[in-house]
């Protein structure tokens, strides 16, 4: 029996595959899988010389998914091309006995290229004779001859110069077709095991010379391009983005270290770090469309992914934890834009005893802190990112209340917000200056917004710009007084501002359960008048919330930050996609059909 016949007698399922002509899909499991395991024997004879795949489970579609999805012909032909190389290169590798994904053993000095580039910085430190392993992917191949390669990895995120030269090979040396044999078959993206020693090239580039023939550790099937332009295909492709692009992975290195700045910075200052309930049977702590599911060990409950975890945190402080913070994803049902994500990173931290001004000026260190980070770490390692244009003031930052400078841009007098009709009577007085579309859905807390963002936030383009003591009806959460200025009920809230965007929003926690509870039901009652947010808001008071307030929670100050954003300021990103692993939820639902497709 040849070896062929054999593999067919052991492995008999990866020859029962239809011709490439045949559309297939992969599955894991399936009836149609299950069919052709009981009828593999009938085909056995039509499928004897199909190619042999990994995919194990399949089923064949009617139609191909580019007709399915009426992918254009010069889509069709470059999926065609890319399987067609896929396939050539695979047979290669296979003709060279070196389609293998080996374990890896262990080696003494072990060093990773970064470790590698620093040991031998210092030019007195070459050549060395310890012998040491690097591993890598291949990025680029030069052959000086039949008896010399020079290879660029990379690994770490720096990259290294390998010299294999069959004259410095450890003895025994191979035969020089041995040599060229073994050399033969990488390829730009493989991803190899060098042992050598460190040196320096006649021009001073730190080298690992090669002592052993390099071992191919992972070969690179697919085609590894020298660069991606295209939006669409940068995200549906982000593996290969990351890998050609620099400056996609320096912003999601910009991001880690963003967010272990902002760790460090309330670790210093005694703050506990917690998580919270992902999901729940209630989504609270803010005013949005949550994401609806449910359990497999209570179905007939409807369970929540949570908005926000600010109910969660503020339960915490009630219990003792004076100063708590979380940073973790949160979930709103709405819409994709260039700076909104239904999943999104979150930054939430509650403070006992902390008042608005201390949330200010909290807010103003940290966001001081995560500048002068970032600034450093483009100017020293993450080179590809543009140093942040913001200017940040050197004394304390420009602040606007939200009615009176409404007003005076206006030049109007605001009626009484909180009275019923607050909403037809502030409409007719703007009389259309505004300029806001009235729809079923518009109330007062939303229209406020909309004018806030009309005609205060452009000014944080200029500098960063906190605007302070929104309406009351805007903050349901917010401890509220009385303006002195105004006569309005306002909020002991703020949001910082720059370059537009909403960067932060900080209170002063509503602790009175009286009143919270008031603020709920205000709440409610907003919902029933407007029919267009029944699925916006809560549809119930937060009774188990409020009789934590009972038990008492200490004066509080609260803040929030998107994580997201944070990232987008200080990379220059422009759409939040940039600044998310595998891009919006647009693009994350858009890989696997992008992939069926091709």
């Amino acid at each position: 029996m040849d070896s062929r016949e054999c593999l067919r007698f052991l492995r008999p399922y990866l020859f029962l595959l239809p011709s490439r002509r045949t559309p297939v899909y992969a599955r894991f499991s399936s009836a149609k899988s299950r069919d052709l395991v009981r009828n593999r024997f009938s085909h056995g004879s039509s499928l004897r010389n199909a190619p042999c795949c990994r995919n194990i489970h399949i089923s064949a579609s009617k139609k191909s998914a580019n007709e399915r999805s009426g992918a254009p012909q010069s889509q069709t032909i470059a999926s065609s091309s890319r399987q067609t190389t896929v396939d050539n290169r695979i047979q290669k590798l296979k003709d060279s006995n070196a389609l293998h994904y080996p374990r890896l053993n262990s080696q003494p000095n072990r060093i990773s290229i970064p470790s590698f580039r620093e040991r031998y910085r210092d030019e007195s430190t070459t050549p060395a004779s310890e012998e040491v392993t690097l591993e890598g992917r291949i990025l680029s191949i030069r052959r000086s001859g039949s008896k010399l390669v020079f290879l660029t990895i990379t690994g770490g995120y720096q990259e290294i110069q390998a010299m294999v030269s069959l004259s410095q090979l450890s003895e025994p040396r191979p035969e020089p077709r041995r040599f060229r044999e073994a050399l033969h078959p990488f390829l730009r993206g493989d991803i190899v095991s060098v042992r050598g020693t460190a040196t320096r090239t006649d021009a001073g580039e730190l080298t690992v010379k090669a002592t052993e023939l390099p071992v191919l550790l992972s070969p690179s099937l697919a085609p590894l391009p020298e660069g991606l332009v295209n939006q669409e295909t940068m995200i549906l492709n982000r593996h290969v983005d990351l890998l050609v692009n620099r400056r996609t992975a320096d912003t999601f290195r910009l991001r880690s270290h963003i967010i272990k700045c902002m760790r460090d910075f309330f670790h210093e200052k005694d703050f506990l770090e917690v998580q919270t309930p992902i999901l729940a049977d209630y989504a609270g702590g803010a005013i949005a469309r949550p994401f609806l599911t449910s359990a497999t060990e209570f179905p007939q409950k409807e369970l929540a992914l949570r908005i926000a975890p600010e109910l969660w945190l503020k339960r915490l402080v009630v219990g003792g934890n004076d100063k708590v913070f979380e940073i973790g994803s949160s979930f709103r049902n709405e819409g994709i834009d260039t700076t909104h994500n239904p999943e999104f990173t979150m930054c939430e931290f509650y403070s006992a005893y902390f008042n608005l001004r201390d949330l200010i000026l909290i807010t103003e260190d940290l966001i001081t802190r995560l500048f002068q980070h970032a600034d450093h770490l483009i100017c020293t390692k993450l080179g590809s990112l543009e140093k942040p244009k913001i200017q940040l003031p050197e004394n304390r930052w420009e602040q606007i209340e939200f009615i009176p400078a409404l007003e005076e841009i206006l030049g109007i007098r605001f009626p009484d917000l909180s009275e019923p009709d607050a909403l037809p009577k502030l409409i007719e007085l703007l009389d259309g200056r505004a300029n806001i579309t009235q729809g079923s859905d518009l109330t007062l807390a939303r229209f406020l917004d909309e004018l806030a963002s009309k005609f205060l936030e452009p000014s944080s383009h200029e500098q960063p710009l906190f605007i302070i003591h929104h309406p009351a009806c805007m903050s349901p959460l917010s401890k509220s007084f009385t303006c002195p200025k105004t006569g309005q009920l306002v909020s002991a809230r703020a949001e910082l501002f720059i370059e537009g965007r909403e960067i932060a929003n900080m209170y002063e926690e509503e602790n009175d359960p009286f009143e919270q509870r008031r603020k709920f039901e205000l709440q409610l009652e907003s919902r029933e008048d407007n029919p267009a947010a029944d699925e916006e808001g809560p549809s119930e008071v937060d009774e188990s919330y409020v009789r934590a307030l009972e038990h008492g929670l200490p004066p509080t100050g609260g803040w929030g930050c998107g994580v997201d954003r944070l990232v987008m300021l200080f990379s220059g990103a422009t759409r939040i996609s940039d600044v998310l692993s595998f891009g919006n939820l647009k693009n994350v639902v858009s890989i696997r059909h992008a992939a069926k497709d091709a």
